[in-house]
């Protein structure tokens, strides 16, 4: 299997055993009120309480708080000990997947990547069930309960990263790498730190990390409700996981599996967000229908739609529709957004005149595993005063690496002070006004505005005649002892003397 495919394997059987470790934790502590002191001792008393009369008590009161439920014989410590004593039978562990997506609506169709029976497991029963065997007994060895905070969620990312790093253009549909994510997420909540209750909305979420990283700016994060949509079955199932690993209660959780562009969502009661985060498909292909028109994400726009070719526009409308009128969105691009003409350039310019673009940022080279071509993050807001944009020249703001650049900590922080500052820093940023941005046909390629060039060194031209003039000496004075040479040289052959005769005197007269 390739990198893209083991991970559902990987991540699929790690959060098996999260959900089944909770839950024999969380019976523990309802019985005795207190921490079991291993799984096996967890999963002992579960079982001796599930076979009681009142053992039903138990298990209602285990789904209303976990939203699931399993059978003793059904937890990932039960498997791992069949496992052991060389019973496994991948019907049970089957079993086990499908009765904790039959818990609630949740976890519906969250294993469906992860088949058990898939002949890429190797030829015949025999093969599959001892690749799956090895796979249970090493995330067996794992400890996942003894961590606090986000230690399991942050170790789950990272995993997430790896996985990235090795599947290479396919990563772009789940992963945004740490540098550019926390940019985003840091400009996205700045100036909402305090507020409780915030929103957070990730149309093209991949595996959740942007919309998870925003709670890192927040000194409310338990408040914060987030809501994301994905294309791609398997990866909306990674952000599912991404997102109970980092113990956000499901109901702070609202997760589409659906097309962002093809129909909008949501269209509930929740419309608007307070702050909106994306890095969608660069320059991908939408159907661009003459039905959008009156669609009322893009209806505001002079009858302009995101051409077939490209669905930037349609990706950062969409974002921007559901902005509140008091949040701030952050969407990473390619640089074609911000000087490309025809529909493009209409859209941009009425976003200009209402003074939505509030900051263009030019990231480095190099930072995605799907694109190595620069990209650029754009700033939205709804209301505020003045027109102004802020450009920032961040091309130099990473560490180079031998697959991908990266950014540091202290990259992030530069970049993301320079936006809050908004104020001129040579070769770095500029305030432009909006009539500046007007005289450059709101074209918003950065180098129109932040000048990096390097002034050329003043020549000395007295400086250059006097070292021509040495290397000249030095020729001919190499050139006299060349000669010398040549009328030292001697051979027996007097024909091949009277060469080297002819030679010595054909460089004395060049001299």
């Amino acid at each position: 299997m390739d990198a893209n495919e083991y991970k559902d394997y990987l991540l699929g059987f790690i959060f098996y055993k999260y959900l089944s470790d909770s839950l024999l934790y969380r019976a523990y502590e309802f019985i005795y009120n207190d921490t079991p002191s291993s799984m096996e001792e967890a999963l002992h008393v579960y079982q001796e309480a599930c076979d009681e009369e009142d053992g039903r008590d138990l298990l209602d009161e285990l789904k209303e708080t976990l939203h699931y439920v399993l059978a003793p014989e059904l937890t990932f410590t039960s498997i791992l000990q069949s496992v052991r004593e060389k019973k496994f039978s991948r019907e049970t562990l089957q079993k086990a997947f499908n009765e904790i997506e039959a818990s609630d609506k949740l976890f519906e169709g969250l294993f469906a990547d992860v088949d058990l029976y898939s002949s890429r497991l190797g030829q015949g029963d025999q093969k599959q069930s001892s690749v799956i065997v090895e796979l249970i007994s090493e995330i067996g060895n794992a400890d996942l309960m003894s961590e606090t905070g986000d230690v399991l969620g942050n170790a789950y990312e990272y995993l997430i990263g790896q996985f990235a790093s090795e599947t290479g253009k396919k990563a772009g549909e789940f992963y945004t790498p740490h540098g550019p994510a926390q940019v985003v997420c840091r400009i996205a909540m700045a100036g909402q730190e305090n507020t409780r209750g915030l929103t957070v909305y990730d149309p093209c979420m991949g595996s959740g990390s942007l919309m998870i990283s925003c709670r890192n700016y927040s000194n409310e994060p338990s408040y914060i409700s987030y809501y994301g949509q994905e294309l791609m079955t398997s990866t909306y199932n990674l952000a599912r996981m991404n997102m109970f690993l980092h113990n956000i209660a499901p109901e702070k959780q609202h997760l589409r599996n659906g097309d962002t562009l093809d129909a909008d969502w949501p269209t509930g009661e929740e419309t608007e967000f307070d702050a909106v985060v994306m890095n969608p498909p660069y320059s991908a292909k939408w159907s661009a229908s003459e039905g959008f028109k009156s669609d009322e994400r893009f209806m505001d726009y002079d009858g302009n739609l995101a051409p077939k070719s490209k669905a930037d526009y349609a990706f950062l409308l969409h974002g921007f529709y559901h902005l509140k009128g008091t949040g701030t969105m952050a969407i990473v691009l390619p640089h074609g957004v911000l000087f490309r003409g025809a529909a493009e350039g209409k859209i941009r310019k009425i976003l200009l005149d209402n003074g939505s673009i509030y900051a263009v940022i030019g990231l480095p080279s190099n930072l995605f595993y799907n694109t190595s071509i620069p990209t650029c993050i754009v700033v939205l807001k709804k209301q505020r005063e003045g027109r102004d944009v802020l450009f920032i020249d961040a091309f130099g703001q990473f560490e180079k690496g031998k697959k991908q650049n990266t950014m540091t900590d202290e990259n992030i922080d530069h970049i993301v002070n320079l936006y809050l500052d908004r104020k001129d820093v040579e070769k770095e940023a500029h305030l432009a006004s909006y009539e500046e941005i007007k005289e450059n046909d709101y074209n918003l390629n950065i180098p129109r505005y932040v000048d990096t060039a390097e002034e050329e060194p003043e020549i000395d031209l007295r400086e250059v005649y006097e070292d021509i003039k040495k290397t000249n000496a030095d020729i001919k004075e190499s050139e006299k002892e060349l000669v010398q040479m040549m009328k030292e040289l001697s051979t027996g052959d007097e024909k091949t003397q009277g060469i080297l005769a002819d030679f010595t005197k054909l460089f004395e007269e060049a001299l």
